[in-house]
């Protein structure tokens, strides 16, 4: 097992955080100590307001960039980007070309830096390109910085995050629609900024911190395991004896290898500049989750992808396999990636902090009211941006939210919204104090509403956290619809109270306004908050009563994609064209039906090669046993019985194999209509192999069962 990294100390023995966070990334003191004032500045310019790029400075930078990177052990530079496979992707360049006379030359221009050419035929384009054209293009992203990524012997790449656009100028990434929707949301929230009367604000930005939860097993006993190697899960598994019952490995205490590993994780994205805050212990055995400090949120999805990437490589320089999985392991609970996400203006406002006395925080209520309503109008497309195959074994499992899109509150601000419903105007309650009941203990300020994990997208204190993103998932297509759906709200509000008070209104006339739209959008869209128990039977009910939408799986709700409503809102706001939206649905369509088809493939091939050789093994030593001691004259009737039910157990297996086999190769040309199949008549086969597979697990001989079972993964460290 590798130790601990060692940081770097001073001489008083103490370490500095300079001394190593962020040496891998190319800004802040970087920049300053390698860049002339007046390029830093203007770099500075685009990397904090977004304002574009002076190419007449790319050769200079890109000359400093290169300097840096060499100096730091790289040879080759790549244009890092995020393509429509929801994973990263890099093509290595050397610094080095060759020259006439035979030698060779360090070379890195202004234009390398700014703008590649990769392959685009081999990515997903839904339709946007066809596979014989070829030409693609990278675009330099600088307000994300550029790092250097370490490999497994040392070797550094100097990575340059950038969009990816097709030979039209189509999106075929995730970040570029990403941008288009933090500028459209930005944009309207500034307005609303302005027409309350604060000029000091020069732009909005969009926060975010995303929670990382991730499951840890031995490297060995995952090579064993070919469903664990092609799918990331488990498609058979009994239960282990015990699991979470006694609920003793949350927050417990980390173990030791475990903790060496979460010590390397942090020195290396410490080194990339990424903000780890907390790690502990989840709730299922054998699982973990790591927290990030906010930051912009371009920037926070560049590093959720490089925090993946860092989770997995130095899990296997322990010994360990990450999985990301949303559903590694059934009859546990499952993994997400909880998207804490905010608006906060650049003199460090934070536009969903309820100061004060909130309920006369016009500014606050605006933005709270215009969230309401964009997840009541949107809630079908809010839903769509977390569909997965791998999230559907996880939404509404009474272990994470439920898939009925639903805001909680608190007690606090629901109790404003219904002030705000009555046109009345009290104080605010204020956070008390919890009285620990022993002089020796403190007492502690209470917040002003408790906690609900099991609401979709609740409100906690000073932003939205949006639980139901899945572990494995990119961070940026769910922001990018949550950008865009609050950039219309925004829109909305902003045209309604320019249009009712004017453009310099008197004080009075200000509040007189906002206190109205606020009524009138609380009346009609509170029906999307909810602060009850969201795994319950009731709420389903009443959800059902109230008109919100219900999408229990990726088939369910990826339609919502396809809709003119879609359309026209990701047209409107400058996100995404009706030909962009309509690859993206194509795309996630097939991805469902192919992470669906592979699941049956692996799994009829785990069964016919490995499961039920081993029950045949198990039936043939049992039916020894019993033909043995029948022929010394011993009267056998229990072992008879259990030679009966094992042939049954065998045949029932062999049966739903083939049944499997039949429904995952049927052919079905349309792509919606594929999805409704694979969905209804593949998932459920493969949840009827894994039934009989995990009951033959509970009968044949440990000796004979041919995969590590759960209690050695999860519990045997």
């Amino acid at each position: 097992m590798n130790h601990p990294f060692t940081i770097p100390m001073t001489s008083n023995t103490h370490p500095r955080a300079s001394d190593y966070f962020g040496s891998l990334t190319f800004s802040g003191d970087v920049m300053l100590k390698r860049l002339p004032p007046e390029v830093f500045m203007n770099l500075q310019q685009t990397m904090q307001r977004g304002l574009p790029l002076d190419r007449s400075i790319a050769n200079t930078v890109a000359a400093a960039i290169k300097e840096w990177a060499i100096e730091h052990g790289a040879t080759h530079y790549c244009h890092w980007f995020q393509p429509l496979t929801g994973l990263t992707a890099e093509k290595h360049d050397a610094f080095l070309s060759p020259t006439d006379d035979g030698g060779a030359l360090e070379k890195f221009s202004g234009d390398a830096l700014i703008q590649g050419e990769p392959d685009a035929s081999s990515f997903p384009s839904g339709g946007i390109r066809d596979t014989y054209e070829a030409r693609g293009y990278t675009a330099w992203d600088a307000t994300s910085p550029v790092f250097l990524l370490r490999g497994q012997d040392g070797q550094k790449t100097l990575c340059i995050p950038t969009a990816f656009v097709s030979w039209t100028g189509e999106a075929l990434d995730k970040k570029t629609p990403l941008l288009r929707s933090i500028e459209a949301v930005t944009k309207h929230a500034l307005r609303i900024v302005r027409f309350l009367g604060d000029q000091k604000a020069t732009h909005v930005i969009a926060t975010l911190g995303c929670e990382q939860e991730y499951f840890l097993v031995d490297r060995e006993l995952f090579l064993q395991r070919l469903d664990l190697v092609v799918c990331g899960r488990t498609l058979v598994g009994a239960a282990a004896p015990k699991g979470q019952q006694l609920e003793d490995h949350y927050f417990g205490a980390i173990p030791e290898s475990v903790l060496a590993y979460m010590t390397e994780c942090e020195q290396r994205l410490f080194e990339l500049g990424i903000p780890v805050k907390t790690r502990h212990n989840e709730v299922a055995p054998g699982q973990y989750e790591l927290a990030p400090t906010f930051e912009n949120s371009n920037v926070a999805v560049d590093h959720q992808m490089t925090t993946m990437h860092i989770l997995r490589s130095v899990a296997r320089r322990h010994g360990l396999e990450c999985l990301l999985h949303e559903k590694p392991f059934a009859g546990v609970n499952g993994s997400g990636k909880h998207n804490n996400w905010s608006l906060s203006t650049n003199t460090g406002v934070n536009l969903f902090d309820p100061r004060d006395d909130t309920h006369t925080n016009m500014q606050f209520m605006i933005f709270l009211v215009a969230v309401i309503r964009a997840i009541d109008l949107h809630a079908d497309l809010l839903r769509a941006s977390i569909a997965s195959a791998h999230n559907d074994h996880r939404l509404g499992a009474n272990e994470a939210p439920p898939a009925i899109m639903s805001i909680y509150l608190g007690e606090m601000l629901t109790g404003i919204l219904d002030q705000l419903e009555k046109g009345e105007s009290k104080k605010s309650a204020k956070g008390a104090e919890l009285d620990l009941g022993a002089r020796t203990l403190p007492q502690i300020p209470r917040h002003s509403s408790d906690r609900n994990r099991t609401s979709p997208f609740a409100f906690t204190g000073n932003k939205f956290e949006f639980r139901a993103v899945g572990s494995s998932q990119s961070v940026a297509w769910p922001n990018t619809v949550l950008n865009t759906i609050v950039a219309e709200s925004l829109d909305v509000i902003a045209t309604e109270l320019e249009r009712k008070a004017g453009k310099n209104p008197s004080p009075t006339k200000l509040e007189s306004t906002v206190r109205g739209l606020l009524k009138e959008l609380v009346k009609s869209h509170r029906r999307v908050c909810f602060d009850g128990n969201g795994y319950s039977a009731q709420w389903h009910a009443e959800a059902a009563k109230r008109g919100l939408p219900n999408y229990p799986s990726t088939a369910d709700a990826l339609p919502a994609l396809a809709t003119k409503k879609a359309e026209r809102l990701f047209s409107t706001y400058g996100v995404l064209s009706p030909r962009e939206l309509h690859a993206r649905s194509e795309i996630q369509m097939e991805q469902y039906c192919k992470i669906v088809q592979i699941e049956g493939r692996t799994l009829a091939q785990m069964v016919a090669t490995q499961i039920l050789p081993a029950a045949l093994r198990a039936q043939g030593e049992l039916a020894d046993i019993v033909a043995s001691t029948q022929h010394a004259g011993v009267p056998c009737p229990e072992s008879e019985s259990e030679l009966r039910s094992l042939a049954g157990q065998v045949a029932a297996l062999r049966i739903a194999l083939q049944q499997l086999q039949s429904a995952n190769a049927m052919e079905v040309t349309d792509v919606v209509k594929r999805v409704r199949h694979f969905r209804e008549s593949v998932v459920p086969t493969i949840e009827r192999v894994r039934e009989l597979s995990d009951a033959l697990e509970g009968t044949i001989p440990a000796d004979l069962w041919p995969l590590p079972n759960y209690a050695t993964m999860l519990l045997m460290r």
